[in-house]
């Protein structure tokens, strides 16, 4: 059996599902969680020694805390932390209301914070520990129209978790941000994709890039969650694991576009940029 506890939310398809199968596979103890016990357990099976299902709403901190609890009484310890839950939403910024794109951000964004908030504590007893927070290569460049809300859900996740990286060094703890591109999973299914209650007609491109998300790109994703998972294990296992994962050829191109543009950009003005000190 593998030393390390492993933590999962959102384990009942996708990315956390693969990894989970593939933890329990290797011989690591995983503590999985899902909003629904059933679904998880059915996709996994049942409790044992090695594997505990959880139902844990991410919106609740009572909930987080419990879960975490229950693992430390099961295991022992909580060794790795994969913050993988979370949901996709689209429609434009002028569309989504203030309820669609705030919900968005208590899944995505506040959810892992209360993870966070509630593991820490016996991380920092133990002196050490591991965070995968899932990003998404959308988390790293915007230029998804129609993806706004998402994609700032999951700038919000790369900000603060090299904020948290900073902060937990001195611990022994460390954070690997996730940031895939295209996998095969349900993630554009309408289990996983919300779509905005109240569309507005002139944004064509937005209503172009929904469909093609839906129809043409779902479950024609390049990459394989299965080699996701054994990547992501494989970084766990290393001494000093990176800050920064991206996952799949796709997700390599956009970053490596997005720090030319940047690059570019700020070429482009950096002598008029930088006259704006004091003493110049």
């Amino acid at each position: 059996m593998k030393n390390k506890i492993w933590f999962i939310t959102g384990a009942s398809k996708g990315l956390g599902l693969a990894l989970v199968k593939q933890l329990l596979q290797q011989g690591y103890r995983v503590a999985a969680t899902s909003r629904n016990l059933q679904d998880l357990t059915k996709a996994v099976g049942n409790k044992s020694d090695a594997f505990l299902p959880l139902a844990v709403d991410l919106k609740n901190e009572k909930s987080v805390e419990k879960g975490i609890h229950e693992t430390i009484a099961h295991f022992g310890a909580i060794d790795v932390v994969v913050n993988n839950a979370g949901y996709g939403l689209t429609g434009s910024l002028e569309e989504l209301s203030d309820e669609e794109v705030r919900q968005n951000f208590d899944i995505n964004v506040f959810g892992v914070l209360n993870v966070i908030r509630k593991v820490l504590p016996y991380m920092r007893k133990q002196k050490s520990g591991h965070f995968f927070n899932i990003a998404s290569i959308g988390g790293f460049t915007g230029s998804f129209p129609g993806f706004g809300s998402y994609i700032s859900t999951k700038f919000a996740m790369h900000g603060f978790s090299e904020s948290l990286a900073a902060e937990v060094k001195p611990f022994g703890i460390t954070v690997s941000i996730v940031s895939p591109g295209y996998f095969r999973t349900d993630f554009l299914d309408a289990s996983s994709l919300a779509v905005p209650k109240n569309e507005i007609a002139d944004y064509k491109l937005v209503r172009e890039a929904q469909h093609a998300h839906q129809n043409d790109i779902n479950h024609n994703q390049p990459g394989d969650p299965v080699k996701a998972a054994a990547v992501m294990i494989e970084v766990a296992e290393q001494k000093q694991p990176p800050l920064h994962v991206f996952l799949g050829r796709d997700a390599y191109q956009l970053a490596e576009a997005k720090i030319k543009a940047v690059q570019h950009d700020m070429a482009a003005i950096k002598e008029l940029a930088t006259s704006t000190d004091h003493d110049q």
